[in-house]
């Protein structure tokens, strides 16, 4: 069933409990005006003010002395309203059993989900997710998070994150998360196997949607990679490289994590494969393009292919097609957009 779909059927479910205490109400307030009509004789104005004033119980005086009629009338009137109360407190109590609330809530959620854009999904709220979850909220950037598990889910709102309680293996699920409008999808769901799934679910969806995955071995890290996934992370050979890479680089460990703790991001500039574009750079090297002391940022490495230039010389020169990745702050990132701005197509954040 299509979402707008769903969707009407939500409110024409939410709404129709409602239907029979409205209908009384006017069912009500007609008759009461017909009747003062029929007994006293006003127009339709006072005859309706009359109703109202009764119904309600303001204790306003009488729009003119009533006859023995219309006090009948007045007292009908005021039987209708105590029933149309009694009748709305019980509608009222029944729909909360009902877990009429709960839709209504579900309602604003879904309303908010469709809203969201470049945000970030984390499929998955166990250890690792929460660890992602803490930092790009320090970074400031929207998450939802995916989590079937009812415990999990009132973890992660106790830390004020939006949580979708849903299996993220099916695809309505990644649909309703806004998979088609995110900055990236990161799956840590703890079985390889529904990692996998929810990779080749998202790239069907949408083709060219970054998607970082977690990995328990090797052998399915290479099938997340031939699945679509963008970046394969395995937990245990990464703790493994950096307490190797502790006992042997340890003054490198230490300067990565006072970046860690700095201002300073890494950011990937994919540029154009249109040559066309690149008309208004005569000169392409780095020496006379001087993006470093134009902008403060420093070009790290050039990614050319599958060729890797590490902290390129002054004559490199930039090309259609490159990946460059540059070290600043905002500001100096802010700057280096700006010098390419006509060749730039898309620019991925990493925080240091």
């Amino acid at each position: 069933m299509p979402d707008s779909q769903l969707r009407n059927l939500i409110i024409n479910e939410l709404a129709k409990p409602w239907l029979g205490p409205i209908s009384y109400l006017a069912i009500l307030v007609l008759v009461g005006a017909f009747g003062y009509r029929l007994t006293e004789g006003w127009d339709w104005g006072d005859c309706l003010w009359m109703v109202l004033i009764t119904i309600t119980t303001i204790g306003f005086g009488e729009v003119e002395p009533l006859s023995v009629a219309g006090r009948i009338v007045t007292v009908l009137i005021i039987g209708g309203g105590l029933f149309l109360v009694q009748l709305t407190l019980q509608r009222l109590l029944r729909l909360s059993e009902l877990g009429y609330y709960r839709k209504m809530r579900e309602l604003r959620f879904r309303r908010l989900l469709r809203r969201m854009k470049n945000h970030v999904i984390i499929c998955g709220y166990g250890r690792i997710g929460k660890e992602i979850a803490e930092q790009l909220q320090l970074e400031g950037i929207p998450i939802l998070i995916v989590e079937i598990d009812s415990s999990r889910k009132n973890t992660a709102e106790q830390k004020e994150l939006k949580v979708l309680q849903a299996d993220a293996t099916l695809d309505q699920t990644l649909i309703l998360a806004g998979v088609n409008q995110c900055r990236s999808l990161v799956v840590t769901l703890p079985s390889d196997a529904a990692n996998l799934y929810v990779v080749l679910s998202a790239k069907g969806l949408r083709p060219d949607c970054r998607l970082i995955a977690r990995a328990e071995s090797e052998e399915s890290a290479s099938k997340l990679k031939l699945a679509g996934a963008s970046v394969v992370v395995s937990p245990y050979v990464a703790a493994g490289r950096t307490m190797a890479a502790t006992a042997l680089r340890p003054i490198a460990v230490d300067f990565m994590d006072l970046l860690a703790g700095s201002q300073c991001e890494i950011e990937e500039f994919r540029l154009t494969t249109d040559p066309s574009k690149f008309q208004n750079f005569k000169e392409r090297s780095l020496s006379k393009l001087q993006l470093g002391r134009e902008s403060g940022a420093m070009v790290l490495a050039i990614r050319d292919g599958n060729n890797l230039i590490t902290n390129p010389g002054r004559n490199i020169e930039i090309n259609p097609g490159q990946l460059l990745i540059a070290l600043g702050n905002k500001e100096q990132l802010a700057n280096l957009r700006l010098l390419l701005q006509e060749v730039i197509i898309n620019v991925e954040t990493l925080n240091c």
